[in-house]
């Protein structure tokens, strides 16, 4: 793998009182805790485009983002945010799914943990911009793929897996925890990491801690952190989470783009805008069509989607209506499977039009979009859509297109492309795949079989 020069790395990230210069200007994130109103989303929208350029993301994470936003106007749209009185995040990222203590399948609610993590984290300085802790109760919506420093994974009612760095498969597992040790134990980790410094990560603190991944009856009491080890009971890890949708060979994770039986009656449906960016106007309406069918509240979730709370009946509506006006409606949608950043011109990183690119393949390589893998297109190597490794990724860089598979955006490409040629050189692969895939194969698993040399022979038109 190449490094990356200083100028192409992933560190800061966009707050609301901290924006970060783009392309079209100034970004700012808004991170909510709670649900919020139609209306209420619909307002922060009409602040989009009284402050900003009038474009809004959601983000992988579920957060929301206001671009085009100038030194003078993003003040003001800070103010007229917090006087809305929103459920914002404030400090220490620390995430869970977004139908926690809602969903009846969840292993445990991990709310309440999350909430005493994130209030005893408040007055530790020092840590990395992006750090991020994720506390998972096991529903059917995962953060499982999601980067995180800290993971905690529910494992009983009253036990947790606690994992550093990466996403939930590539993590080290580095203890299995009583509930009541929970809270002290994070803290003791994360204070670890600020001692570290505010670049030192979950990875660093595994190799700080000396600590490796236990094998199969080896008991977690010799891990490295004696405060959480002391009356933890011994866990095989084989026989953790087996059933977990993220870990499972051949399974997909569940998307949010479905419906969703929640608890008490209640239902949930995942709506989202093509490539996590969309027109405030968009928004608008769609946030106008669900408060008019006595939809309350909703969330801006993971994968770039919008969860709506309510009845079924109003959102099948909903659906139809959005499906109508472009958005993401159905985990079958081939736009759901591709992973693409603002790119250029929104990006001042970006050399390729990436939603340009990401709207044709979805047109011409559904058949390659199955499901069983994102997509990676980004506009440079920092790949911050997809930062974790993917079947296939399209990195733009300074004069032609780079081809990656089972890699990150900076890996080592297998073949290139000129700008001009990039859906064509993806067709070809689109066309292999297809030609190639076994009874039963995903795309996914076929990438991985064919190998970087019969990819980099089609992509050249060499097969």
């Amino acid at each position: 793998m190449t490094a990356l020069p200083l100028d192409l790395q992933r560190g800061a990230c966009p707050a609301l009182s901290a924006p970060m210069m783009t392309g079209d200007g100034l970004l700012a994130r808004i991170s909510l805790i709670e649900t919020i109103s139609p209306e209420q989303l619909a307002h922060i929208c009409r602040l989009a485009l009284t402050h900003g350029n009038g474009m809004v993301d959601i983000s992988a994470r579920g957060n929301l983002q206001v671009r085009g936003l100038s030194e003078t106007s993003a003040p003001h749209l800070d103010a007229d945010v917090r006087a809305m009185n929103l459920p914002l995040r404030e400090g220490l990222a620390v995430e869970v799914p977004p139908l926690a203590g809602m969903d009846d399948s969840e292993i445990a609610d991990p709310r309440p943990l999350a909430e005493a993590i994130r209030d005893a984290a408040r007055n530790i300085t020092g840590l990395a911009p992006k750090m991020a802790v994720v506390v998972d109760g096991v529903g059917v919506l995962r953060l499982s793929d999601l980067l995180a420093d800290i993971r905690l994974v529910a494992i009983g009612k009253h036990d947790w897996k606690l994992l550093l760095g990466g996403t939930e498969q590539s993590a080290y597992v580095f203890n299995v925890l009583r509930e009541t040790l929970v809270v002290d134990t994070v803290i003791d980790m994360l204070k670890r990491l600020a001692i570290l410094g505010n670049k030192a990560r979950g990875r660093d603190l595994a190799s700080d801690l000396a600590v490796n991944e236990p094998t199969p009856h080896t008991s977690s009491s010799s891990s490295g952190l004696s405060r959480g080890s002391a009356s933890v009971a011994t866990v095989d890890p084989s026989q953790m989470l087996g059933t977990s949708p993220s870990m499972t060979a051949g399974k997909v994770a569940a998307s949010p783009f479905d419906l969703f039986r929640l608890s008490n009656h209640r239902h949930a449906v995942g709506i989202g805008p093509a490539f996590g960016q969309a027109k405030a106007e968009h928004l608008i309406a769609l946030c106008g069509e669900a408060a008019r069918l006595g939809i309350r509240s909703l969330k801006p979730a993971l994968d770039h989607s919008l969860l709506f709370f309510g009845t079924e009946i109003a959102f099948r509506a909903l659906r139809d209506f959005a499906h109508d006006n472009g958005f993401i409606t159905s985990v079958t949608d081939p736009r759901s499977h591709i992973a693409a950043c603002s790119g250029s011109p929104a990006c001042n990183s970006a050399t390729i039009a990436t939603h340009e690119i990401a709207a044709a393949a979805a047109a011409e390589c559904a058949d390659l979009l199955d499901g069983s893998f994102k997509l990676h297109v980004t506009g440079c190597p920092k790949g911050c859509a997809h930062p974790q490794p993917a079947a296939l990724a399209i990195c733009g860089t300074a004069d032609r297109v780079s081809l990656i598979a089972q890699g990150k955006a900076a890996d080592q490409p297998f073949a290139f492309s000129s700008f001009a040629d990039t859906n064509a050189t993806l067709r070809r692969l689109a066309d292999l795949v297809g030609s190639e895939r076994r009874p039963g194969e995903n795309s996914a698993a076929c990438l991985a079989r064919i190998g970087s040399d019969r990819l980099a022979a089609a992509a050249t038109g060499r097969s």
